[in-house]
């Protein structure tokens, strides 16, 4: 989720190789959850999958992906939808899901998205086009609610001055375009120092997260993947910051029945049979020659689980790591 400030940045698959290489041999269907500009579909059916189901809940994603997806014939479907919705997507159970949680840097670069402190625009950052804006959320939620997005969906420590300094903007001016946040942020908070993230980087960040409901749909994107796979299938997730990343690995961790005893003076519990196996308890990331490639996958973390035999089912959310104020929206 950290954001792209070189414009001329290609839009490069974060972690693609080590995905390939994890989940090898790629065979049967997959599931794409984040389409975006296509870079794990393809990489999925060059690879040698049957069928990839291509998800994404920005309608813009398809327009520019016509001039290549033809070639693929039947082998690729495309689906606009959801995470929370990604076990309806196809008939028959899946042979993988593979998740990049990272901002596209193709709604970046569009300022009309709304989404980049960087450039000028309506301040929207809806990744489906739909519902309220970023705009709509800030001229009308509360002081302390937008602290409290600002604090734990972005980790902003200057979350109750940063809100104060909204809500004392928005009363002389409604707020309509990014440039016009990014400046009240910019009076609110210190200089960066050379080396360091715009000041803006964790607001924006927060307020994107809220808009979409990022925590919730990621939760039921993999309650639903597990349910959509076939016994060994393998469900791949890519994470760009620590909130994401805590999320995916206690999730997989709970489902392998795989985090252990925090009180050995506990009486031990009874567990269900375990939904997943964990393909290596730590994260995969980056190595040099990506690095160089794409500085964008510097914050990158992979982590794969394999699908057993067991029966799906809805698991205990509150260990997971989410931060209270999901849903707030």
């Amino acid at each position: 989720m950290n954001q792209s400030t070189d414009e001329n940045a290609p839009h490069i698959p974060v972690l693609l190789r080590p995905i390939l290489s994890n989940v090898a041999p790629v065979q049967g269907t997959w599931l794409d959850g984040t389409f975006g500009a296509g870079g794990y579909t393809r990489g999925f059916l060059d690879a040698g999958a049957d069928l990839v189901i291509g998800v994404d809940r920005d309608p813009m994603v398809f327009d520019m992906a016509a001039d290549w997806a033809g070639e693929y014939g039947d082998r690729l479907k495309l689906v606009e939808g959801t995470f929370s919705k990604l076990d309806t997507y196809h008939d028959e159970l899946l042979d993988g899901v593979v998740l990049d949680l990272g901002v596209s840097s193709m709604q970046l670069d569009l300022a009309e998205r709304g989404f980049s402190f960087m450039k000028d625009g309506p301040l929207d950052m809806r990744m489906s086009q739909s519902g309220p804006s970023a705009a709509d959320y800030l001229n009308a939620a509360s002081e302390a609610d937008i602290a409290d997005v600002l604090f734990c969906y972005g980790e902003e420590r200057a979350s109750r001055r940063i809100a104060k300094a909204i809500v004392e903007a928005r009363a002389m001016s409604p707020f309509e375009t990014t440039l016009q946040l990014t400046k009240v942020i910019e009076k609110t908070l210190p200089r960066s120092k050379p080396g360091q993230s715009h000041p803006a980087t964790r607001s924006f960040q927060a307020i994107r997260i809220a808009v979409n409901d990022e925590f919730g749909e990621l939760v039921s994107g993999l309650e639903a993947a597990e349910a959509a796979l076939k016994p060994g299938g393998q469900l791949a997730v890519v994470t760009f910051h620590s909130l994401e990343d805590r999320i995916v690995k206690r999730y997989m961790q709970s489902r392998a029945n795989a985090q252990g005893n925090a009180n050995r003076y506990a009486p031990m519990q009874e567990e269900d049979a375990p939904k997943f196996t964990l393909k290596s308890r730590k994260a995969i990331g980056p190595d040099d020659e990506e690095l160089e490639m794409n500085p964008r996958s510097r914050s990158a973390k992979l982590r794969v689980a394999i699908r057993t035999d067991a029966p799906a089912s809805r698991g205990d959310r509150k260990g997971l790591g989410l931060p209270k104020i999901v849903g707030n929206m």
